[in-house]
């Protein structure tokens, strides 16, 4: 091979090798170098977001790993043995009271606004304005609400059933929202087509529309879950600090967040703190984890 040869393979091989290691995109950085920019800019920042969230994943789990001691899931709190166990109840409690609340409403709105009502109506713009305002206020809003309505009003008290019922007020527009705009992202040619077939509404809706938006709804249930296990405010005022197991919905209880905040506080139990971290991080994955499960489940179906 001659050198001038050698000197045209060289290039050739180059992008060879870069072929086979993923970094084609480099090949396209003369051609289209704002593209090329662009690309590098946004692997920069999802490295950094990568970053970011593996270490505070690795500081929970380094620090709170060791820290799960038998003691820590004792039937009963003491002040030595800072049982999660009733507050680890209290969550499981409240999550899923306000889920049953809230999304049935949040789902059967969301199928009314997008399928049954005219979708650029004054209702429906007003009903979505109102959905995204609600979804943006502080949660102590929604606290010092639950207090004065559920608690002083209905005469509830501080009790789950008040937590519960303040976090689903809390949740239900997000699910609104979420799920409108799943229904929607599903083209209208399936809506169409099932028409055409002489099927009706609700079943068209049941059968058609629904399974293709239900991985887009179980992503605004995880994130109303997410929401819901990470409260502190709103407990605070409606549901309160009591660390037992309860006796029943309108027995007072405070959550794993509302004990991890009143643990850190002390600035005695950093341990344990980290420690009830721990375990919520591990339980906000195995709702993430199984919602995935179900959705690849309905997709496949």
């Amino acid at each position: 091979m001659t050198a001038t040869q050698r000197k045209h393979s060289a290039p050739a091989q180059l992008r060879q090798r870069l072929t086979q290691w993923g970094f084609h995109w480099l090949l396209r950085w003369k051609r289209h170098p704002i593209s090329a920019l662009m690309r590098l800019i946004s692997t920069l920042c999802m490295a950094l977001t990568l970053f970011a969230l593996l270490a505070v994943v690795v500081d929970i789990l380094i620090k709170g790993i060791p820290n799960l001691t038998p003691e820590l899931f004792s039937l009963e709190y003491t002040s030595t043995n800072q049982s999660l166990l009733p507050s680890l109840v209290n969550t499981f409690i409240i999550t899923a009271l306000a889920l049953f609340i809230a999304v049935p409403l949040g789902i059967g709105g969301a199928v009314y606004l997008s399928e049954y009502s005219q979708r650029e109506s004054f209702l429906v713009k007003s009903v979505r304005l109102t959905a995204e305002t609600l979804a943006g206020i502080p949660s102590i809003i929604y606290g010092l609400f639950g207090m004065m309505f559920f608690v002083v009003t209905l005469k509830l008290g501080l009790s789950l059933l008040s937590g519960a019922l303040t976090l689903s007020l809390m949740i239900l527009p997000l699910i609104l929202r979420t799920t409108e705009e799943a229904l929607l992202s599903v083209p209208d040619g399936y809506r169409e087509g099932s028409y055409g077939l002489g099927a009706g509404k609700l079943r068209t809706v049941w059968r058609i529309v629904l399974p293709p938006a239900a991985p887009g709804i179980l992503a605004g249930v995880v994130l109303a879950i997410g929401r819901i296990v990470g409260e502190t405010a709103a407990m605070l005022f409606t549901a309160g600090t009591v660390a037992q197991l309860p006796k029943g919905l309108l027995s007072s209880g405070r959550s794993l967040a509302v004990h991890m905040y009143v643990l850190s506080g002390e600035g005695l139990h950093i341990g344990s703190a980290y420690a009830t971290a721990t375990i919520l991080l591990l339980f906000v994955t195995a709702m993430n984890g199984l919602s995935a499960l179900i959705s690849r489940k309905i997709v496949k179906e």
